[in-house]
């Protein structure tokens, strides 16, 4: 019994190892005298050893034996401070009863007793010290708390088995209880069968348990530590992990199973977070008899484990703003001071031991049994293989009909008979074209009917503008016909004040944006083929696949162009009259990249813009609509707003789901009308951030922000923290689409040039010297000079026959075919560049 009553009890708090023991300093005639004596330690590098900073004494009882109970940290209410805290009881053999105190320990090195209370019984099992200080536990299924705010022993009015205690990290965290409980008039009020309640010690709400823990998982969790909360409506949300008797982790968000991972002991006692700054986190777990095991938050699966532990605790030990674990190590067959035998690490490069190995102590991690993820792989690929294949045979069976039909009119024919052939669409097939002339020619004459005159001017379909802050945004929707046939298009925007004065030309910024057409219901005509064929074809048919186009494709694209200016000229009246002019250039064909046409002008329309107006954008109000107002408010929000693209590349380790973390991000929604771009919008339009990820591959991506430069290096910062320490952020200089069709331009000149050029050169160095021998002119005087004329007439006459089907020499011809293949290899990149940028949609 001696040694139990001195067997003394750790905790850590701000780099330091308190400890607590209760010992006997003298007899007297009505008992022994019990003091609490405490000792605080600290890491010394230079000695590689804990020395003690700090010792005290506290008499408590004069007539009783003490005991230590529980020593933990916890908030005081008063001070808002973390303090340690240590539960001692004082046993009454005369009485019956047993008295507990819980003293703190303070700034200035004293024990100071802060709650005083006496049981009928000796409390047996874990004691929990959480804010407050609030001391809680469990007696014959119920659950007792004392605290300073009580002034007494409570008891939760709820009969709960198995009940667990914890704390929700709210703005004001809440000590909180789960546990099982029979059909009861809270279970009614909630209007759920469930047993599994919740209660909150400091004002007494019920709320149903399943939001923290589902019900399955209750009975045999055996600790949990809750990550995050927060009350949405009234509803909570919160973050979790539980260790179960069942040797698992479970991860569990808003009351559902995220994450498991088996557990290499039983009976788990505590969870604890260990941050180690860029490297991640870890869960510490741990068990009875000694085990302690951590589990890698970002993968969820076994870091380490060691055994023969007689303390677990987590804190910056070293000082260096990162936490570690300290592990205090037991060795029944030795005789010693349990400091002297410790282990300090972060499993990230910080190992610090002594006394004996304390690595030998270590356990391996068991191999991490990932049957279940297995199993659901292979599911998928087996229902994903059976779909392909029922498809394929459905294809099969489709042109097995058409073959035996096409037999059978055949046959027919021969014989003479009619035959009644079903149609394309019972058969779920479409007519590439029409066998009949009179149809097809129907056809064609209503097609040129109903279809009206195409123009060579663009014509506008909706012209909008926006104030966003201290800016006039201008907007212009080009139809799909339009955006085909103009290129370098630009606004300008010219202001009348009134009627007598004249137009003033504003200095605006101007952007291009492409739009996805709608998709279009299929009953449409088909697109047409380039070839036409002289004999005429029988009805082909062929299974109907509806493919999406491709955004990038100059047919099912719209554009839309911007022009930004600053409000500082519009100021000086309340209203003003703009005109806004569309600047273009036609193209010379549907195909061509660029143009020479002389720039054109066009007149859009004319805005009446009320400065005083308020232009909240439905945007940043309620950024899930799917409507033109909206999309037209991420056009102008785009044209303001600066803009940086980064390439992200992880060589060693996997990004993971970027996009998820940016949408974990206080106030990131997901923009409904174009997806792929997310919106941060945390305290109006100056603090508005967008941006946008592009997976390339597992190990790299390209992100673009939209903000202020401030924002832009806060996010970074952040993203840092998140990414991998191997990981690599680089600007893209070019950051526009404009560079990017310039850079597409340029190499299509240069590979132009570099096939004249190269053609040109090959040819005339096979006739070069030749030709320069020809232009010598002979004398024409004698008959030796005649006779060279008709030589020289003659060589003319066979080099320019010889220029119909030249012979290059093998050299200069795979010289030509190297040089015009690494230009066509240039401008196949530069087009993957351009094609790259994702438009809107």
């Amino acid at each position: 019994m001696e040694d139990l009553y001195r067997n003394p009890h750790w905790l850590s708090l701000s780099g330091k190892i308190i400890s607590f023991h209760c010992e006997g300093t003298a007899v007297t005639d009505d008992g022994e005298t019990s003091e609490l004596i405490f000792r605080s330690f600290s890491y010394d590098r230079e000695l590689h050893a804990l020395v003690k900073a700090c010792e005290g004494a506290a008499v408590i009882s004069r007539k009783t034996l003490a005991r230590v109970v529980q020593c933990d940290r916890a908030a005081d209410c008063r001070s808002g401070l973390t303090a340690p805290c240590v539960l001692v009881d004082k046993r009454c053999p005369k009485r019956g009863s047993f008295q507990y105190s819980l003293f703190t320990l303070n700034s200035s090195n004293q024990l100071e007793p802060r709650i005083d209370f006496k049981l009928p019984y000796q409390i047996k099992g874990h004691v929990s010290i959480l804010q407050g200080p609030t001391v809680l536990w469990s007696h014959k299924d119920s659950v007792f708390y004392a605290s300073l705010q009580t002034g007494g022993v409570r008891q939760v009015p709820l009969q709960l088995s198995h009940a667990l205690i914890a704390e929700l990290p709210l703005h004001k965290a809440q000590i909180f209880i789960l546990g099982l409980q029979e059909s009861s008039d809270q279970c009614k009020e909630l209007q759920t069968s469930s047993q599994d309640l919740g209660y909150m010690i400091e004002d007494g709400q019920v709320f149903d348990g399943t939001a923290v823990v589902p019900r399955p998982y209750l009975s045999i969790t055996q600790c949990i530590l809750v990550l995050s909360a927060d009350s949405v409506d009234s509803v909570l949300k919160c973050e979790a992990v539980a260790a179960t008797s069942n040797k698992q982790l479970v991860y569990f968000e808003n009351g559902a199973v995220r994450g498991t991972c088996e557990l290499p002991f039983e009976q788990p006692e505590n969870i604890q977070v260990v941050h180690t700054g860029r490297h991640g986190c870890l869960y510490a777990v741990s068990f009875r008899q000694g085990h302690v095991c951590t589990v890698w938050k970002e993968t969820f699966q076994i870091a380490s484990c060691w055994s023969g532990v007689s303390s677990f605790h987590v804190d910056d030990f070293l000082g260096c703003g990162t936490d570690q674990m300290l592990l205090f190590f037991t060795d029944q067959s030795e005789v010693g001071q349990p400091m002297e035998r410790f282990l300090i690490t972060d499993l990230c490069g910080i190992a610090y031991s002594r006394g004996r190995d304390a690595e030998a102590h270590k356990t391996p991690a068991p191999i991490p049994e990932n049957y279940l993820l297995t199993l659901q792989a292979l599911q998928s690929r087996l229902q994903s293989g059976v779909t392909v294949l029922q498809d394929l045979q459905e294809e099969v069976r489709v042109k097995e009909r058409v073959l035996q039909q096409a037999v059978q009119t055949l046959t027919d024919m021969v014989s003479g008979r009619d035959t009644v052939v079903t149609q394309h669409e019972q058969e779920g097939l479409f007519a590439l074209w029409e066998s009949d002339d009179e149809s097809k020619t129907e056809a064609s004459d209503d097609k040129m009917q109903d279809a009206p005159a195409v123009s060579s001017r663009p014509h506008v379909d909706k012209l909008w503008h926006r104030l966003n802050v201290d800016q006039l945004v201008v907007g212009a929707m080009l139809n799909a016909d339009s955006s085909q046939l103009v290129t370098s298009v630009s606004l300008s925007i010219l202001t009348e004040k009134d009627e007598n004065s004249a137009p003033a030309v504003i200095q605006t910024q101007s952007q291009v944006f492409h739009l996805p057409v709608p998709c279009l219901p299929s009953s449409s005509s088909s697109s047409s083929s380039s070839s036409v064929s002289t004999f005429p074809e029988p009805a082909a048919k062929r299974s109907r696949h509806h493919a999406a186009s491709r955004p990038n494709d100059l047919h099912t694209c719209r554009l839309a162009v911007t022009a930004a200016t600053k409000l500082t000229p519009l100021l000086n009246s309340a209203r003003v009259k703009c005109s806004v002019m569309l600047h273009y250039t036609l193209r010379k064909d549907a195909s061509a990249l660029a143009s020479n046409s002389t720039p054109a002008v066009v007149f859009c329309g004319q805005l009446d813009l009320d400065i005083h107006n308020d232009f909240q954008t439905q945007l940043l109000k309620t950024p899930e609509l799917q409507t033109d107002e909206v999309r037209e408010d991420l056009l102008s929000l785009l044209a303001v707003l600066d803009r940086w693209v980064f390439h992200i590349n992880s060589p060693e380790n996997s990004l993971g789901d970027i996009n998820g973390w940016i949408l974990k991000r206080a106030g990131c929604k997901k923009i409904e009308v174009s997806p792929q771009y997310l919106l941060s919008n945390s305290s109006g339009p100056s603090a508005v951030m967008v941006f946008h990820w592009h997976q390339i591959t597992p190990f790299q991506g390209e992100l673009s922000i939209h903000s202020s430069k401030l924002q832009m290096l806060q996010f970074l910062d952040s993203l840092l923290a998140h990414l991998p320490a191997s990981c690599t952020i680089q600007p893209v200089n070019d950051v526009g689409g404009q560079g990017a069709a310039r850079v597409f331009a340029l190499a299509l000149e240069k590979e132009l040039v570099s096939l004249k050029e190269g053609v040109a050169s090959t040819l005339c160095a096979e006739d070069g010297a030749e030709a320069q021998r020809l232009e010598e002119t002979p004398e024409t005087g004698t008959a030796e000079g005649l006779q060279r004329c008709r030589e020289v007439w003659q060589q003319h006459t066979e080099r320019t026959k010889s220029r119909l089907s030249p012979l290059v020499d093998v050299g200069r011809y795979r010289s030509l075919i190297q040089s015009m293949s690494k230009a066509q290899l240039d401008v196949d990149l530069a087009a993957l560049l351009d094609l790259q940028r994702t438009p809107l949609g």
